[in-house]
């Protein structure tokens, strides 16, 4: 029996990619899941609207905004373990609203820790990213790798990264850092380069990317979403920082190659500039360690590259009558 069947638990963020993958893990684990989504006036649960109706029948949504103090509060009181996944997470859009990065990204964490505290939760899992290393020192990484803030998006998960550290040693906060490389799988907006490059494929003619250089460690969502229950239940894992990527790095450019052979278009690929990053924000090269997570809790990634591609295609299909692929969204 896993160690979170029964436990009552919170996901905010869980209307979104990784966030409803969470939530549909937890659920299978039998867990009783409290999923806390972002308030629009339509009523919309965002991609819970997709889960299977079991799913959505087994768990409570509740709907604010991390940042809003009262309704964290709220959506905290009672829980037993909190998975804190609410961010602005588009790295383009974050050179253009900086300051809506800081209020959700850090003090959104700040209004997350204080409920949690309040609350006397068992453990609170704080989501990271790979991009706080910036370019790769030295690969692969390991947790002990200096963090460098190389985008307003990065600086902010640093800042919210710190500020749990500091209530682990300050308060005793029982929290524990993840660090997921990343991630793709179905559900993801066209804002990151798997799907944009699917949908261009799929729509046929030439397919925009931009830097084809950029050296990355892809996860399979799923398996993400494991190494989030993974690190909730580490022995000892308060306090701690727990990287969660495959190990294995392909080229932006190489990926999307592979990804034209296994959609069967030709291409052509075209760099367009204005998806590139400025050049000392680029982050040139991520590869995951995770040996930490691995020997803490057994976690592996079991989703190879081609399958978890293969995988998202068949989402893709479904979904990309829908897509704007003659626009870049950042």
């Amino acid at each position: 029996m896993s160690s979170l069947a029964g436990k009552r638990v919170l996901v905010t963020g869980a209307g979104g990619f990784i966030g409803s993958h969470l939530v549909e893990a937890l659920v299978s684990e039998g867990a009783q899941v409290r999923a806390l989504v972002h308030y629009n006036s339509r009523g919309e649960w965002g991609h819970l609207e997709q889960v299977a109706p079991v799913v959505r029948e087994a768990i409570e949504v509740v709907v604010g905004d991390i940042q809003d103090g009262f309704s964290v509060a709220r959506a905290v009181q009672g829980r037993e373990l909190v998975f804190h996944l609410a961010a602005l997470i588009g790295i383009p859009y974050s050179y253009v609203a900086p300051r809506s990065y800081i209020d959700t990204n850090v003090l959104g964490t700040l209004n997350v820790l204080e409920a949690a505290r309040a609350a006397g939760v068992e453990r609170m899992v704080q989501t990271s990213t790979s991009e706080v290393y910036g370019t790769a020192r030295y690969t692969p990484i390991d947790e002990q790798h200096p963090i460098q803030g190389q985008s307003p998006y990065s600086a902010s998960k640093i800042g919210a990264e710190k500020l749990a550290e500091s209530y682990a040693r300050s308060f005793g906060a029982p929290v524990t850092i993840l660090r997921p490389f990343n991630t793709y799988g179905p559900r993801q907006s066209l804002r990151a380069v798997i799907p944009t490059v699917m949908a261009q494929a799929l729509a046929g003619g030439e397919i925009r990317i931009g830097s084809a250089t950029p050296i990355r460690d892809f996860t399979f969502v799923e398996d993400t979403a494991r190494a989030f229950m993974a690190a909730a239940s580490a022995p000892g894992g308060e306090g701690a920082t727990f990287n969660a990527g495959s190990g294995r790095s392909i080229t932006v450019g190489d990926l999307a190659q592979l990804i034209l052979e296994i959609v069967g278009c030709e291409g052509p690929l075209v760099c367009e500039q204005t998806r590139v990053r400025p050049r000392a924000s680029e982050v040139g090269e991520l590869l995951c360690d995770a040996a930490r997570l691995r020997a803490a809790t057994g976690w592996e990634p079991e989703v190879g590259l081609r399958m978890g591609l293969e995988r998202t295609l068949e989402w893709m299909r479904e979904t990309r009558a829908s897509a704007r692929t003659a626009v870049y969204t950042v």
